[in-house]
């Protein structure tokens, strides 16, 4: 089998092939399916083994210590050869994961062959294709978890260890510092119970990520804002409890506890960070400064962990075992959400080039998964197939004044936000209306000057003074109007949703390739929106990985809205998701990867993480049970130090070197739509390039219908290019 092993003296890094563990009795032998970086306690483990020998020693004087006590037993010559022989040596790497039970030595009755479990410990939770695992650092992972979020159990027992030293109270208000993976996990925690949570970080990125994770507020260390956020949640008291989930040399943690504490609170520290007490400080507020110890009780003692000897429950009530199921429970209730910390997920085989990026700085990241080759304990990751676009591009088409435009459909959409902005343009034609009902298509005719009034839609597809079909029905006909109207010659603008389901989609996609007819446009409005347009051309390019974050506070459907007949017309977020998703992958100026999607029980609100190529990754938080006061669309984009802000298209904001904060508020808000209609027009007209391209329209539809397979699978879900 294959195992990450490093060299402390060289520190060399490899994947070496070394003998199967033994089934020994009092454990199972587990095939491992995810292994999970610690990208805190093992970057630091291999940072140091680069060191030169005099780095080591100043990095480790415990070592040193012991080194010094040998060499006065045993003598120089002997101490080093211990010494040289113990570096010169492979140590193993990793101690969080969740694999399948393979073989299940004797004196174990809770798990069998091709259960499921979460193992931990740096002596056998380690990066390697198989671990022998003793009773007490395994535990079952419950139905519907997946196999990636199980394997944070270890670093999660780790959070709540911490946490339980803190012994938060319901209404309590606690600061965490450090958001890295733990700090993460910990505010996540403390949320959970009730507790409002103040961040410390200097990345600006983990701050929004702990905000967007259940932080009341989060900010640099050096910034005021964190002490006006305590102040505020405080009454100026200080807060309850301190979490150092730092790391480093610098003594700032411990003296940001203590100014920022209240009388009589208590610190924590779960990290390995400086502890210069500062003694006035901490005397005169009686601070009750507290160790958590690595997973919980049971840890480091042989008994427990080798020998399998459990702690009664009634004397011990948290256990390191009792740790691992407890955080497993409440990830498998959505009480803890793990994906949004998933920066990478590399091939366990491509593990020491993964070390390296991260030791590099070229990967940045809160958590790193191992994927193991075989037998992943889960079903096949769901995929939706992001359809090929195979068209001959036709010759260009020459000018023409005016447009000639058929509408398929009046509704309210049409005739409130489309055809206002038509009906006067200059160069634009209203030819024909297409209406299922006669009076509809006289009222739309009446109102917008339309040439013809018709229930007839082949008449129109037939037409061929005809430039542009617009197709403005309900849902469940787009994807066969547009398929009509693409092999009739026609430019198509489509509202959105293109398509409800793949098939739909392969249908329009298979007449583009049919008819050679390319020329499509989606209404996906909001990338036009002159608002935005300014915020994003303010923020400027980014070179690293973005943050973004969607609020769309969509509101409660009125009593007999056909948007509730699901079963024809789809889900709301099928109908109008896609506005978002491209509007995202228009900021971030790529395709997504890959999408997980969770609903709240018993509603439509649906929180839908989007991966990128370059590792940025979008949230949009689409719900129903919002406030009707407050605003339907917010939008933070975070990167390279810089943060925008959208605030439902009447203001928007940049923040980086320079402040930038829109002039003055639009009397109306403009989403985006007369620019469309206008980009739209100009391309019918002079025969160039659609606004946007159909490869990027149809890698957003095929986003939007991954969010429901999702949903249904619990699983992220692939979005796989065909090539």
């Amino acid at each position: 089998m294959k195992q990450v092993v490093q060299n402390y003296k060289s520190g060399e890094l490899a994947v070496l092939d070394v003998p199967v563990p033994g089934c020994k009795p009092g454990g199972v032998l587990v095939r491992t399916a995810y292994s999970l970086i610690s990208t805190g306690t093992e970057l630091m483990k291999v940072s140091e083994a680069g060191m030169s020998m005099l780095g080591k020693a100043r990095s480790r004087p415990d070592q040193v210590a012991k080194v010094m006590q040998s060499v006065a037993t045993n003598g120089v010559p002997a101490t080093y050869r211990k010494v040289m022989g113990k570096l010169d040596s492979y140590t193993p790497l990793g101690y969080s994961l969740c694999g399948v039970v393979e073989q299940v030595g004797t004196g174990i009755d809770d798990v069998k062959v091709g259960d499921l479990v979460a193992c931990a410990g740096n002596e056998h939770a380690l990066h390697a294709e198989l671990n022998w695992v003793p009773k007490n650092l395994y535990t079952p992972v419950p139905d519907g978890l997946a196999p990636r979020h199980a394997a944070f159990g270890t670093v999660g027992s780790i959070a709540m260890q911490g946490v339980r030293q803190g012994e938060p109270q319901l209404g309590e208000v606690a600061l965490v510092i450090g958001l890295g993976l733990i700090g993460q996990l910990v505010v996540q925690l403390l949320a959970a119970a009730g507790v409002r949570v103040v961040g410390v970080d200097p990345d600006p990125v983990r701050c929004e990520l702990a905000e967007r994770l259940g932080a009341a507020a989060c900010g640099d260390p050096a910034s005021a804002a964190v002490e006006a956020a305590v102040a505020e949640l405080t009454d100026g008291h200080g807060v309850d409890q301190v979490y150092l989930a730092a790391g480093g040399g610098s003594n700032q943690p411990v003296e940001l506890a203590a100014r920022l504490c209240r009388d009589r609170g208590r610190v924590v520290d779960i990290g390995k960070c400086r502890l210069d007490l500062p003694w006035n400080a901490y005397y005169e507020k009686e601070l009750d400064v507290r160790f958590s110890r690595s997973y919980g009780p049971g840890r480091y003692d042989p008994a427990y962990e080798l020998e399998g000897r459990d702690y009664p429950i009634g004397y011990v009530r948290w256990t390191e075992r009792r740790n691992l199921a407890c955080f497993l429970d409440l990830l498998a209730r959505g009480s803890v959400d793990v994906e949004p910390l998933v920066s990478h997920v590399a091939d366990f085989d491509d593990a020491v080039e993964t070390y390296q990026r991260l030791k590099d700085g070229e990967l940045k990241a809160v958590a790193v998964l191992f994927r193991y080759p075989e037998h992943t304990g889960e079903a096949e990751a769901p995929v939706v197939a992001v359809p090929a676009v195979n068209v001959k591009p036709n010759p260009t088409r020459a000018a023409k004044t005016p447009v000639r435009l058929a509408f398929v459909g009046a509704g309210n959409y049409a005739t409130s936000m489309l055809l206002p902005h038509l009906a006067q343009r200059e160069g634009v034609e209203l030819s024909t209306v297409v209406t299922t009902t006669a009076l509809s298509a006289a009222n739309a005719q009446r109102k917008f000057g339309f040439a013809e009034a018709t229930t007839d839609l082949d008449a129109v597809l037939g037409d061929k003074s005809i430039d542009a079909v617009f197709v403005v029905t309900r849902h469940s006909s787009h994807a066969e109007l547009t398929r009509q109207a693409l092999l009739a010659g026609k430019t198509v603008f489509v509202e959105k949703p293109l398509a409800l389901t793949e098939d739909e989609l392969a249908g329009v996609l298979a007449a583009v390739e049919e008819s050679g007819n390319d020329r499509l446009q989606v209404g996906f409005n909001r990338r036009f929106a002159p608002l935005l347009q300014e915020a994003k051309k303010r923020f400027g390019a980014r070179t690293g990985p973005a943050s973004l974050r969607y609020l769309v506070n969509a509101g409660l459907l009125g009593h007999g809205s056909w948007y509730l007949q699901q079963g024809t017309e789809g889900s709301r977020f099928a109908g109008e998701g896609g506005h978002f998703i491209d509007t995202a992958s228009w900021l971030l100026e790529a395709d997504p990867v890959s999408v997980y999607a969770v609903a709240t029980a018993g509603n439509e609100d649906l929180q839908v993480v989007l991966r990128y190529p370059d590792g940025s990754t979008a949230t949009i938080s689409y719900v129903t049970t919002g406030a009707a006061s407050f605003p339907k669309e917010t939008l933070d984009l975070v990167a390279d130090g810089k943060v925008l802000r959208l605030d439902d298209f009447v203001r928007a904001s940049v923040y980086g070197r320079k402040r930038w904060v829109s002039s003055r508020l639009p009397k109306t808000r403009d989403k985006g739509q007369n620019a469309e209609l206008a980009a739209f027009i100009k391309a019918v007209r002079t025969g160039g390039p659609m606004p946007v391209p159909l490869e990027s329209l149809v890698a957003t539809t095929a986003a939007t219908l991954a969010v429901q397979t999702g949903l249904v699978g619990g699983a992220p879900v692939t979005l796989a290019r065909a090539r």
